[in-house]
């Protein structure tokens, strides 16, 4: 096996005394794992961080055997690691794709995807310019994985008329009519979500309390539920910021 692409770096885990095993998403090969030699020490530890831009080459002698890998730097994001803002947000990203996603499968939406809000995050490290991202990168990867949530018309009448609700169960929209007498058990459906434009930070919260929830349920279960920790972490810092 070898293979040579640009990838983002998603995961880094020290591996002995001074290696590490470095988890990339290339656009065409999916999520490409590999054993960086020397990868958790002084001089490439600051190259491998979440959010990076390498140019990897991974080599190995058979299918099964964990690739050796050798990088070249090509953008660096480290300097964003020291906003907490930022930090949580890439840190969230990261992981939530890191874990999400089986390997060698090619998902170059959620590739571009990724590398859209890691660039959004970079021109404007202030929440507000990437937050409505963050969340569309979440409907994303909900949909690119078969988990879709359908916004275009309601689940009981059919109409796209006054769509006001996500039903919790179905991830389908609900009218406000339909909706009387259940407000309580449904998600507000923030109009950013639907038709696009500017979003108020009430409007943001309600959209990541929809992709929250329909993440934790279809995709970060069992196992992969550790990265819930990172979302809990950003969304308690957006909160403290607009507070």
């Amino acid at each position: 096996m070898q293979l040579s692409a640009a990838a983002i770096v998603l995961a880094v885990r020290g591996h002995g005394e001074h290696g590490a095993i470095v988890r990339a998403l290339t656009h065409a090969d999916g999520v490409q794992p590999g054993y960086v030699r020397g990868g958790n020490s002084r001089r490439l530890r600051p190259l491998l961080q979440p959010g990076d831009t390498i140019l990897g080459e991974w080599r190995a002698r058979t299918s099964d055997q964990l690739p050796g890998l050798t990088i070249e730097p090509i953008h660096s994001r480290a300097a964003l690691h020291g906003e907490p803002l930022a930090a949580a947000a890439i840190d969230w990203t990261t992981a939530l794709t890191a874990v999400a996603l089986p390997e060698a499968q090619a998902y170059p939406h959620i590739h571009d995807g990724l590398m859209g809000v890691l660039d959004a995050i970079e021109a404007a490290p202030a929440a507000r310019g990437w937050a409505v991202a963050l969340v569309r990168y979440e409907l994303l990867l909900l949909a690119e994985l078969g988990f879709g949530l359908d916004l275009t018309g309601c689940v009981v009448t059919g109409s796209d008329a006054g769509l006001a609700y996500v039903s919790p169960r179905s991830g389908r929209a609900v009218s406000r009519g339909a909706a009387t007498g259940h407000e309580h058990k449904l998600f507000a459906l923030p109009d950013f979500l639907r038709i696009g434009g500017e979003a108020a930070w009430s409007d943001i919260f309600a959209g990541l309390d929809i992709t929250g929830h329909f993440l934790e349920r279809d995709i970060l279960n069992d196992r992969r539920a550790d990265p819930l920790a990172a979302r809990a972490r950003l969304v308690d810092r957006l909160k403290r910021a607009v507070a």
